[in-house]
């Protein structure tokens, strides 16, 4: 249990002292500074349970506040507003506890298995900026969860299995139909055979395929029937399909792993697809499937929708399966494999109607426990200046190689050359951009869109990664230099930065747990900028090894160590590294 939950349970027990009881007690951090830093609300509401003057029943419970050496500065405003400060003995204890251990101020949730659903890469196709906000959102989420408590498996859900693959593996046929894949007479072991073709290569054949089918219906129409192939397992076609997914998926590892995007699943559209039969019975058994212009189609319609709710795509009517049957079909996958408790997808807003049309057939044949939770984590785009999705200067769709080499160009120019060795400088760049990427796309709600400037998100002042890094470093660097000097707790609290300071460490948990109900990281951005902020502050008022006094040198030494702690853990669930030097 946290620091803040410990504290509302006690208070809960000093308001049962002076005579009421009340259910849910928590104490708000005041906006009137000068009365008090909390304030307790709860007199107003126990006025109409008791039918008393609040003002009465907020006397009451102060006098009984005054008995607990905790609270100080303890008085009343308005018509029952109790405001009440914490004594320095208690902030200095509660700081000394969370020094020994961070978890000793976060609380733990009840354990959960959680399937989170985030990356979303298709294979073949370059990695672009529109999959950077599911790489990060989704990671951050999975780290938060995991912090308080829930197990959680992230998943890739690579896009493997659709008509662009066909048109891939059709090209790649009409560039090189010598292949033996193409040869029904051919005997030999597929897996032995090196193909010609890099992943430069797919990223080049993907948009040249599809531009040929906008523009011929034949070539369309070819493609469809290579992606039946594949969908039948087809000698050659399906083998071919494999490798091409296996090229691509290390190249896809690599641009994840640069933006420290784990995954624990790395299953595909192709995956779920292996319980299509199974999934066709289910639906056919309940009477769900409905032929349509040679397609099968369920209604997911229901009485209470205000505008029409389109039927969800089973098959196409050439044969083939849709993305809408694939991810049903994983659903059942995963519920087979690992029996969640919820599954979340971390996908940007222009799925959600998707997402509502596959949760209702879900819900239709509860393929599912009825308990499970289905949950689409929706957010907006990354845009340039110009407010339209970021592009790349011809105005094309920029990779995500691109855009981190773009960030990494201008944070280059930020390293400090007497500091950080020449050899390390591009690793050193890198991490800062990646920084400046993620945190410029946490610091908004997710479901906002926003606005990336290189140069504002790279620069070391201002709310920005490289601002957060350079001085999580700086407390770092004060804490090796501290090394022997003798500092085990705090033993005193001088000054209002520092109580400002502690107050601000006291709510971590209740930041992590909002962060985790919205499912967003904003808050969580905010706080490491005003916790550094305000230990930017203190380091200017203070100097810290020199100090004279050395109660004061050792508590100040323990409280940046505790703030670099914090800072440590929160970036680190953020998916940033935290270089030795910059």
């Amino acid at each position: 249990m946290s620091l803040l939950k410990e504290l509302e349970k006690d208070l809960k027990e000093i308001v049962k002292k002076a005579g009421y009881e009340v259910e849910n007690l928590a104490i708000e951090p005041s906006n009137r500074r000068d009365l008090g830093e909390y304030q307790l609300n709860d007199a107003m509401q126990l006025a109409r349970t008791y039918h008393e003057n609040p003002r009465e029943i907020a006397t009451k419970i102060v006098k009984e506040l005054e008995q607990d050496d905790r609270f100080e500065n303890i008085n009343i405003a308005g018509p029952g507003f109790i405001n009440i400060s914490l004594s320095e003995k208690y902030t200095v204890d509660f700081l000394n506890k969370m020094n020994e251990d961070l978890y000793n101020n976060i609380d733990k949730r009840d354990k959960k298995k959680v399937i989170l659903d985030y990356g979303g890469a298709n294979v073949a196709k370059a990695l672009h900026v529109g999959h950077l906000r599911s790489a990060n959102i989704g990671e951050a989420i999975k780290r938060l969860a995991r912090t308080l408590g829930y197990e959680v498996l992230g998943d890739a859900h690579l896009g493997d299995y659709g008509r662009p693959l066909g048109f891939v593996v059709l090209e790649i046929q009409k560039m090189y139909p010598e292949l033996p894949y193409f040869d029904p007479s051919y005997t030999g072991n597929f897996e032995e055979l090196t193909l010609p073709i890099t992943n430069a290569d797919l990223e080049k054949i993907y948009p040249l395929a599809s531009q040929k089918a906008k523009e011929d219906e034949t070539y369309l129409e070819e493609g469809r029937q290579v992606t039946a192939k594949i969908q039948n397992h087809e000698r050659g076609y399906y083998d071919l399909w494999k490798k091409v997914v296996e090229i691509s998926k290390e190249d896809i590892k690599q641009v994840y792993d640069e933006l420290n995007t784990e995954f624990d699943l790395w299953l595909g559209e192709s995956d779920g697809a292996e319980y299509f039969e199974e999934l066709k019975n289910i639906y056919e058994e309940k009477g769900l499937l409905q032929e349509s212009q040679g397609a099968l189609i369920i209604d997911v319609s229901e009485e209470k929708d205000i505008s029409p709710m389109p039927p969800l795509l089973f098959v196409k009517s050439n044969g083939t399966i849709s993305y809408e049957t694939t991810d049903l079909a994983t659903i059942l996958q995963r519920k087979k494999d690992f029996d969640p408790d919820e599954i979340w997808y971390c996908v940007d807003n222009r799925q959600a109607l998707r997402f509502e049309q596959i949760f209702r057939a879900v819900r239709k044949v509860q393929l599912v426990r009825d308990d499970v939770v289905l949950e689409h984590i929706g957010f907006g785009t990354m845009n340039g200046k110009d407010g339209k999705p970021f592009k790349t200067r011809d105005g094309g769709v920029m990779s995500l190689k691109g855009l981190i080499s773009l960030v990494t160009d201008e944070t280059r120019k930020r390293i400090n050359p007497e500091t950080v060795p020449e050899e390390e400088r591009e690793e050193v760049a890198k991490k800062v951009a990646i920084a400046a990427l993620k945190y410029a796309d946490f610091l908004p709600y997710r479901e906002t869109d926003y606005v990336f400037e290189v140069e504002k998100f790279a620069d070391l002042e201002g709310k920005t990664g490289p601002y957060l890094l350079y001085s999580t470093i700086r407390m770092k660097s004060l804490l090796n230099k501290a090394k022997e000097i003798p500092a085990k707790e705090i033993k005193k609290i001088q000054g209002k930065t520092e109580k400002d300071i502690a107050l601000v460490l006291l709510e971590l948990p209740n930041v992590l747990n909002k962060a985790l109900e919205v499912r967003s990281l904003n808050d969580i951005a905010e706080y490491l900028f005003n916790l550094t902020s305000l230990y930017n502050k203190f380091y200017a008022e203070h100097k810290i090894i020199t100090e004279e006094k050395s109660e004061l040198r050792e508590s100040w030494i323990v409280l940046t160590n505790l703030v670099y702690q914090v800072n440590s853990l929160l970036l680190d669930l953020l998916g940033i590294d935290v270089p030795e030097k910059m």
